[in-house]
């Protein structure tokens, strides 16, 4: 099953779940419990941390729940915030980092490069999370739309239309879709 954000990111051939972390948990939880499918792979933009530019295309099955106070230790979690899919359905093993919030102090963000969490999406770490409790093998391909600065909302915005063409030429490319 293949599956987006919804809204702004809604493809012809993915079923939306909703944005951020909170509706697209709801949704994917419902989608599972009446019609479980055999393998979830979500599609979406996401920022970079600086690593990745602008419509560079990121495939992964980690996801972290990181967030920004996290980098200069204002904080602790006693929970699991890094996950992994069992099964690596995907090449690259950059972490996505997901929040409700989209990171615009840059000099701040690069520090996640130095944890291997290069890029943010607000959706993917708990798709994870629920895609695990169901044992579902779960993968995300990305497309690159932003750096996370302060121009993150402007720049999404401009690219936002060419990066879902690149992301679906790249689904065409590799034969996920038709």
């Amino acid at each position: 099953m293949i599956i987006c954000a919804g809204r702004n990111e809604v493809f012809n051939f993915a079923k939306p779940m909703g944005v951020g972390m909170v509706e697209s948990a709801i949704n994917l939880t419902r989608q599972c419990l009446f019609d479980k499918p055999d393998y979830i792979l979500f599609i979406g933009s996401a920022g970079s941390y600086g690593n990745y530019k602008p419509f560079d295309i990121v495939e992964s099955t980690s996801a972290a729940n990181i967030e920004l106070s996290f980098l200069n230790n204002d904080c602790y979690t006693p929970l699991d915030n890094v996950l992994n899919s069992e099964n690596r359905l995907v090449k690259n093993e950059t972490i996505v980092n997901t929040s409700n919030y989209i990171s615009t102090n840059f000099e701040l963000a690069q520090k996640f490069n130095h944890y291997n969490v290069g890029i943010e999406n607000m959706e993917f770490f708990s798709l994870v999370s629920v895609a695990k409790e169901f044992d579902i093998n779960i993968a995300g391909i990305f497309v690159i739309t932003n750096y996370t600065n302060e121009k993150a909302h402007e720049d999404f915005a401009s690219n936002h239309e060419i990066a879902m063409k690149k992301l679906t030429n790249y689904l065409i490319e590799k034969q996920i879709i038709k």
